[in-house]
């Protein structure tokens, strides 16, 4: 077997039960696809922490910093940052101070909302994403040659219908579920 051949690489792929030596078959399939997405999702998480770990960023402060980009100089308040996050999370606030210590972000009240704290990304900031950039380019070609084509392109069509159904099923405050 070439370990460079992707084909080899994803048939020798191991299921998730053995990743995580699991000895009973899981109750449902479903069961299974949620242990195997949420495996999934920490290898991409330690995929993003391998790339961003020389400048001392974590994967959410990253998304921050890309999420301030797009929005250009105009920037974004707190509250809009946060749900444009990848990882939707209630700290927020406290990713955008350490941001801000680190010079990354700048922070200014709104003048037409004093309520409303406007975030842009600074010169340093910016220059940090450019840092990180090449190093990201070469991890993402490297998982791109590590995936046969045709699971390159059905699996990110799969994901969102995953995400969609997820948002579905999901127990709401009142749902007798929770």
């Amino acid at each position: 077997m070439d370990a460079t051949d992707p084909v080899e690489q994803h048939g020798s792929a191991p299921d998730v039960r053995t990743e995580i030596a699991q000895t009973r078959p899981f109750a449902t399939r479903g069961e299974e696809l949620v242990v195997a997405i949420l495996r999934t999702a920490d290898e991409a998480r330690r995929f993003m922490v391998g790339i961003l770990c020389d400048e001392d960023l974590t994967d959410q402060q990253y998304n921050v910093l890309r999420i301030l980009r797009g929005a250009g100089p105009d920037g974004l308040p707190t509250l809009a940052v946060g749900e444009r996050m990848i990882e939707r999370t209630p700290g927020v606030t406290r990713l955008i101070d350490r941001l801000s210590g680190k010079g990354f972000v700048d922070r200014q009240r709104d003048e037409s909302d004093r309520r409303r704290i406007v975030c842009r990304i600074t010169d340093e900031g910016l220059a940090a994403l450019e840092r990180v950039q090449p190093r990201l380019d070469e991890a993402v070609a490297a998982f791109e040659a590590a995936l046969p084509e045709d699971v390159l392109s059905e699996v990110g069509r799969s994901l969102d219908v995953t995400r969609q159904a997820f948002r579905i099923a999901t127990p709401g405050p009142s749902d007798p579920r929770t």
